[in-house]
């Protein structure tokens, strides 16, 4: 009987057995971790007590900072650069917008020019080579800009070559109706003071009344008290 006991506790069909660790499952976890730690730290001090003994973080330092500064000097001449091509633009649009109002003002004075060019070759023409003619009024114009203004517009010449200076006045009168009354008027201030020496063109802008109606506009060019030219012009 005690034998077969025995063989039974030594074959396959012994009861089973189980083995189970001391210590609690929280302890062994902690004591994990604390081993990787103490691994990864073995490690690093084994990765930079290598890099010192070859020599690879002798100048790092050094060169890192060499870096950073050429990095600011970079930086700064860029800034410098990037300023004066911003510079450069303005001048360069302010130099172009000049130069264009320049030319507008070129094309503009050759007009004028080209225009007094053609009025005195004309009336060039029209100048007799006698010295009997005197001053006189060649053209006299009026417009109505609007029911209270009138635009009026009077060209005199000397037709003599060579004609001394003329001094003398011009007067002009307007003449019509007022509230469907007779009315006339005459430039404020009175007569105009007038000087040139072969012609001259004369314009202004009169304010009328309220409910006037001009019908004629009349100049006269005066010498002292002498009438040189008369003109009237029909509104």
């Amino acid at each position: 009987m005690k034998f077969r006991l025995f063989r039974r506790r030594l074959t396959i069909s012994s009861p089973r057995m189980a083995v189970r660790s001391a210590l609690p499952w929280p302890l062994r976890w902690m004591a994990g971790a604390l081993m990787l730690g103490f691994s990864a730290a073995l490690a690093l001090w084994a990765f930079e007590f290598g890099k010192g003994i070859a020599g690879l973080d002798t100048g790092a330092k050094e060169e890192l900072r060499l870096l950073r500064q050429e990095v600011l000097s970079l930086r700064e001449d860029r800034d410098k650069a990037q300023s004066i091509a911003n510079t450069s633009g303005s001048l360069l649009t302010a130099e172009k917008a000049a130069q264009e109002k320049m030319q507008s003002q070129m094309r503009q004075l050759e007009m004028e020019n080209r225009s007094l060019r053609d009025d005195l070759g004309f009336f060039e023409k029209l100048l007799p080579a006698s010295s009997t003619e005197v001053a006189t009024i060649r053209s006299l114009q009026a417009e109505a800009l609007s029911a209270t203004q009138l635009k009026w517009q009077v060209l005199v010449l000397q037709p003599v070559k060579n004609a001394p200076v003329f001094n003398g006045q011009l007067e002009l009168t307007l003449g019509g109706t007022l509230a469907g009354k007779p009315w006339v008027m005459a430039l404020p201030g009175g007569a105009q003071a007038l000087q040139f020496k072969q012609y001259r063109r004369v314009e202004g802008v009169l304010d009328l009344p309220p409910q006037a109606v001009v019908k004629t506009v009349t100049a006269k060019l005066m010498e002292g008290t002498t009438v040189r030219s008369i003109q009237t012009f029909k509104m």
